[in-house]
């Protein structure tokens, strides 16, 4: 019970007490011949009657006229309805009667969640979106004047989010969404926020986003398993690529390593038949140098050197006792 019920039944208590004690004393009255005034106490009830409706009328006009402020609220006090205060201390409050009016608004942070939305990603992949948002309101008065109600303000900021969210994902591929959904996720709230805020901000609409949170992004149930077995498929072609790639630049490789190897033992070869050629031609050289120092001693040399290779235990020469083949063996 209110406390204008609570006053209201008082006074119709006391007011059924008086009744109630006026008819106890008529009869005394009427029985008494002697009584020269016997009206009083019905005049006294016609008075007291208008009092007490006074007496209700006034509490009601009171009572409608106080209001009580939150501490969580503003109050917007509204005169032939254009805003004329606004009141945030919490308190009981009055307002002029028949004139002013007043409206509350709440101080703390808001939860808007909005039914899950489909997205189309930078790769043409339909995602389902589910999010929800931190707003309050930061100036009641922008709010009122360019909103004019929560409904109205909760619809604004949907649709600013909404815009920016499909945004920055049409942005990314479905494989970058999902696959580091918490530092994608974290950076695409932090994104939005910033941009919703900033045009928050330019429309002068009073109310400033918090946060938001993505609960969800994924690939709607009815095709999920279509998209991810095009998804394996393509990655499956795409590693085939590579491979075929990688196989060709393997052969590529492999046919420059073969022709450098080529290049470098003909180079070699060539090398080593000028460096034979050279040894060959000082060889000869000295030789021709030490036939000319002393003719003598060279043939003793080349006759010994020779024997090396033709008296060697298996050979077999047939030659005349007086060759000259001989005459270092046979001491002549």
């Amino acid at each position: 019970m209110s406390k204008l019920e609570q006053v209201i039944q008082v006074i119709i208590d006391e007011f059924k007490k008086n009744m109630a004690a006026n008819k106890a004393k008529r009869p005394a009255s009427a029985s008494g011949s002697d009584s020269p005034n016997p009206r009083p106490s019905g005049r006294k009830l016609s008075i007291g009657i208008p009092v007490v409706i006074l007496l209700i009328i006034a509490v009601v006009f009171v009572q409608s006229n106080l209001f009580i402020v939150r501490a969580n609220e503003f109050v917007i006090v509204r005169q032939f309805g254009e805003i004329v205060r606004v009141i945030d201390e919490p308190g009981l409050k009055f307002k002029v009667p028949f004139v002013q009016t007043f409206t509350r608004l709440p101080k703390f942070t808001l939860v808007y969640d909005v039914p899950p939305a489909e997205i189309n990603t930078l790769d043409k992949k339909r995602i389902m979106v589910d999010y929800y948002s931190l707003w309050r309101i930061t100036d009641p008065v922008q709010m009122i004047e360019s909103l004019r109600t929560l409904d109205a303000a909760e619809n604004r900021l949907g649709d600013i989010v909404y815009s920016s969210i499909r945004t920055e994902l049409g942005k990314m591929n479905y494989v970058d969404i999902i696959k580091d959904r918490i530092s994608t996720r974290g950076g695409i709230d932090s994104t939005v926020k910033g941009q919703v805020n900033d045009t928050l901000v330019r429309n002068m609409s009073g109310i400033e986003l918090i946060d938001i949170k993505m609960k969800r992004a994924d690939l709607p149930a009815a095709n999920e398993e279509s998209v991810f077995l095009r998804m394996i498929s393509e990655r499956e072609s795409t590693a085939q690529q590579y491979l075929s790639q990688g196989d060709a630049e393997a052969l590529k490789i492999r046919a420059e390593t073969d022709r450098e190897v080529s290049e470098i033992l003909s180079r070699a070869e060539a090398d080593a038949k000028t460096i034979q050629a050279e040894g060959e031609k000082e060889a000869a050289r000295l030789y021709n140098d030490a036939y000319s120092a002393d003719p003598e001693f060279f043939n003793l040399y080349r006759t010994l050197t020779s024997y090396k290779t033709t008296i060697n235990g298996e050979t077999v020469l047939l030659l005349p006792i007086n060759s000259p083949y001989l005459r270092y063996l046979t001491g002549e």
